[in-house]
């Protein structure tokens, strides 16, 4: 099989898994859905990590580093890779597809809302107080949410966790 014939079928599988995870859809569901991907939003990031840093204690102010420089970092690369991509998101690639939720740009891969929640969890990770385990699983969630929210493709989560590790991993190196 041919690298042009692997890479056909992978979008196919890709497309394929998208439409079965929008069979999941119930009302209950969608709006917790919603919720998620808004908290895991550029924007509900960096506030956290804003009111982190203006937090009493040394430890607090730290998480709001770690938090800053590796969901930031990660939403900056990934839309570097968007821009460079320029993948259509699945209502534009797949007729007759509707998201249940505005697109927030024109382009798909990777994800930015899994890369920077998953960057958050990598920088918190043996922080102390179960948050690495926490932001693991709002990560897990994020990530979930934008395929059944149908924003984006499975491949574009996949590709947008590994960003959010390799800055999650910076974060810590740095921080």
């Amino acid at each position: 099989m041919s690298t042009v014939e692997t890479f056909r079928r992978l979008l196919e599988w890709d497309e394929a898994l998208l439409v079965a995870v929008g069979r999941l859809h119930r009302p209950l569901m969608t709006r917790a859905m919603r919720a998620v991907t808004n908290l895991g939003d550029a924007q509900s990031l960096t506030f956290l990590g804003l009111v982190l840093l203006l937090a009493d204690t040394t430890q607090t102010r730290h998480l709001g580093w770690m938090l800053l420089l590796g969901s930031g970092g990660a939403a900056l690369l990934a839309q570097v890779v968007k821009r460079l991509s320029k993948r259509r998101r699945p209502n534009v690639g797949i007729q007759g597809f509707t998201a249940l939720v505005q697109n927030p740009d024109a382009f798909s891969f990777p994800s930015g809302h899994t890369a920077a929640s998953v960057a958050l969890a990598v920088a918190w990770a043996g922080e102390g107080s179960g948050l690495g385990l926490l932001a693991s699983t709002f990560a897990l969630l994020v990530g979930f949410s934008r395929v059944y929210l149908g924003v984006h493709y499975p491949l574009d989560v996949m590709a947008g966790a590994t960003l959010g590790l390799t800055a999650g991993v910076l974060a810590r190196l740095v921080g």
